[in-house]
C-alpha cells in the first residue's frame, strides 16, 4: 500500500496554538463554576472575563497563523457555551438566583437556552449576515453584564439575597436579548492598523486607566451601555427605514400623477 501524503498526516491531527488559547477560554468557564460553588464569586467573575479575552485571541492567532479549521470553529462553539452560557448562569444562580426558588433556576435556564440558540444561530449565518452587526446581543457580552453585575455586589459587600429579584430581571433580559432580533455593532469595520488621530489615543488611554484602576464598576457600565445601544441602534434603523420608505412611496405618488397630467 503506498505510504499517505504529509498533508494526509496532518489532517489527522489538530492545530496547537489556537485550540490552546480555546481550551484556556474553556478551563476559565469551568474555573469560574467551581469559584461560585466555593464562594469566591469575584474570582468567578474574573475569570469569565479572563476567557472573555481567550476566546478573542484563539480566532484572532488562527487567522494571523492560517490554522483555522472547521474542527477550531466547532470547539470554539462548545467552548463558548460552557464560558459564556452555562458559567455565568450557575455563578448568577449560586450567588442570588436560588433563594427565588423555582423562578431562580428558570432565569438561569432561560438564560443558558438563549446562549445555546444564539450561538447555532451565528454559526448557521456565517457567510451571509452583515459583518457589521450582530443579530442579538452577543453571547460574551451577555456573560459580561452578569459577571460584571456580580463583581460590582460583591465589591460593595451587597448579599445577593437583597437583590435577586434584580438579578432575575438582568438574567432575563440579557438571555433574551441573545435571541432577539436587536442589532448589535459588530466593530469589526475598524481597521486596528490604520492610523488615527493623536486624540483617539488620548481617549484611550483614559478608558484603559479608567478599567484598570475601577475594572468591575467600568466593565459593567461599558457592557450595560453596549446592551442598552442594540435596542436603540434597531429604532433608528427602523426609523430609517420607515422614513425611506415614504420617500419612495412619495415619489411613485408624484410620479404617477406627472403621468396623469401629461
Amino acid at each position: 500500500m503506498p505510504e499517505p501524503s504529509l498533508q494526509q498526516k496532518r489532517s489527522r491531527g489538530i492545530y496547537l496554538l489556537p485550540n490552546l488559547f480555546t481550551t484556556a477560554a474553556l478551563f476559565s468557564g469551568f474555573y469560574a463554576v467551581l469559584a461560585a460553588m466555593n464562594g469566591k464569586f469575584e474570582h468567578a467573575a474574573v475569570a469569565i472575563f479572563l476567557a472573555m479575552v481567550m476566546d478573542g485571541l484563539d480566532g484572532r492567532v488562527a487567522r494571523m497563523t492560517n490554522t483555522q479549521t472547521a474542527f477550531g470553529a466547532e470547539y470554539d462553539s462548545l467552548s463558548d457555551m460552557v464560558a459564556f452560557g452555562l458559567a455565568p448562569s450557575l455563578v448568577i444562580y449560586v450567588w442570588s438566583l436560588n433563594s427565588l426558588g423555582k423562578l431562580g433556576w428558570l432565569a438561569a435556564f432561560v438564560y443558558t437556552a438563549g446562549a445555546a440558540l444564539r450561538l447555532a444561530r451565528f454559526n448557521t449565518q456565517v457567510g451571509t449576515a452583515d459583518k457589521r452587526f450582530f443579530q442579538g446581543l452577543p453571547s460574551p457580552a451577555a456573560a459580561a453584564i452578569l459577571a460584571s453585575s456580580v463583581w460590582v455586589a460583591e465589591e460593595y459587600q451587597i448579599q445577593g439575597v437583597d437583590v435577586s429579584y434584580l438579578a432575575c430581571f438582568i438574567t432575563l433580559a440579557a438571555g433574551l436579548l441573545m435571541v432577539s432580533n436587536v442589532r448589535y455593532n459588530s466593530f469589526k469595520e475598524i481597521d486596528f492598523r490604520g492610523k488615527i488621530p493623536f486624540m483617539k489615543v488620548v481617549v484611550l488611554m483614559l478608558v484603559l486607566a479608567v478599567v484598570i484602576s475601577q475594572p468591575a464598576k467600568a466593565l459593567y457600565v461599558l457592557f450595560m451601555v453596549y446592551a442598552v445601544s442594540g435596542p436603540v441602534l434597531t429604532l433608528r434603523y427602523l426609523h430609517q427605514r420607515r422614513a425611506e420608505r415614504r420617500a419612495g412611496q412619495r415619489g411613485s405618488t408624484a410620479a404617477k400623477e406627472e403621468d396623469g397630467e401629461q
